[in-house]
């Protein structure tokens, strides 16, 4: 029987990870002229130190607390643009529309996207619209695209890298990782997919917990000048866990997490208790995810906590010499492993 394509397939784990793998990468292989080729599944690829990204977004509800799919759609390409290193330079918008679908709720999209992108200050320059028969889609998806430069800030970053160990990366890759490095986190985890879950489904934590929709790249900027960061990543589909997984994956070495240290609101957690989710594995979309060489991980940490979307910051894990895997230290002392998500446990959240 011919296999079908499921939820779980486009939801930020690992069936998502080997569809990738094994049915489009396959035919995408000719890439000889691109620094960062999309073979190696970082959030952007790079060609003559142009950082481009792309992101298409099927959010529902189209509009939920603490954002909508026009602020998550230029957060969510800014933010992918950004932890590469790069400063995002432009972005493009295409939207396709349902038929029927209203002008009083299209035009507070847009106007939602005109604010993000003016207070990123990433302007929208290049977009593309279409409408499609009612009912072939759902009311309203968005695809970004943006591109990003290399700037001397992040060969700065690299000069102190070096101060401490060997690193012949340019950009910061999720295969930069080293024995000794740490890892941080710039705030709580699992806000943006609860309260679009609670908002959606009725749940009722709507009133305490809200999306963290934000765009992240003056926080990495200023990171960034202090130097010491060998790799970022916004936790998006898979949250957390499919994050540091994937980090493992491609650094070849085992990473530990330290439970008691990482940021989780007591609204998402108390949703979590209730619906049997990890919070480790529900999306986020205003935070970032960053690896640093040891001796440089309590100044990023400080700096961090200076900016309003770093206030809850904290180091939460280590690399070390074990290959393949990542294990959690509980709060009790004991140890479990933390696996790649099979999917994203909160569908369409972006």
């Amino acid at each position: 029987m011919t296999e079908k394509i499921t939820l779980a397939h486009g939801a930020g784990g690992e069936q998502m990870d080997r569809f990738i793998k094994k049915t489009i990468l396959k035919h995408l292989t000719q890439q000889d002229n691109v620094e960062i080729p999309l073979s190696m599944l970082d959030d952007s690829s790079v060609i003559d130190d142009i950082v481009f990204s792309t992101d298409s977004h099927t959010v529902q509800p189209l509009f939920f607390p603490g954002g909508d799919i026009g602020s998550l759609s230029v957060a969510g390409t800014v933010n992918d643009v950004s932890v590469m290193g790069a400063q995002p330079l432009a972005l493009s918008s295409g939207l396709i529309i349902e038929e029927g679908f209203s002008f009083e709720e299209i035009d507070k999209i847009i106007e939602s996207m005109s604010k993000t992108a003016r207070k990123a200050g990433v302007p929208i320059i290049t977009g593309d619209t279409k409408v499609v028969e009612h009912g072939a889609i759902q009311q309203c998806m968005i695809n970004t695209s943006g591109i990003g430069k290399r700037t001397p800030i992040l060969d700065k970053n690299f000069e102190i890298v070096r101060q401490y160990r060997k690193c012949s990366q340019r950009w910061l890759l999720d295969g930069n990782l080293k024995p000794g490095d740490e890892i941080i986190v710039s705030g709580t985890l699992g806000d943006h997919g609860i309260a679009l879950m609670s908002f959606r489904e009725g749940y009722g934590f709507e009133t305490t917990v809200r999306s963290d929709v934000a765009c992240v790249h003056q926080l990495l900027k200023s990171l960034l000048e202090i130097g010491g960061i060998i790799s970022a990543k916004d936790p998006t589909r898979g949250g957390l866990a499919n994050t540091v997984n994937e980090w493992s994956e491609k650094s070849n070495y085992g990473i530990t997490l330290f439970e008691e240290e990482i940021p989780i609101s007591e609204g998402v957690r108390a949703a979590c208790d209730l619906l049997g989710l990890d919070p480790l594995h529900i999306g986020n979309e205003g935070k970032v995810v960053v690896g640093v060489v040891k001796e440089k991980a309590d100044e990023i940490l400080n700096q961090m906590k200076k900016h309003p979307l770093g206030k809850d910051a904290a180091i939460i894990g280590e690399v070390d010499e074990k290959k393949g895997y990542v294990k959690m230290k509980t709060e009790i002392g004991g140890k479990r492993i933390i696996p790649k998500p099979i999917g994203d446990p909160v569908p369409r959240i972006c």
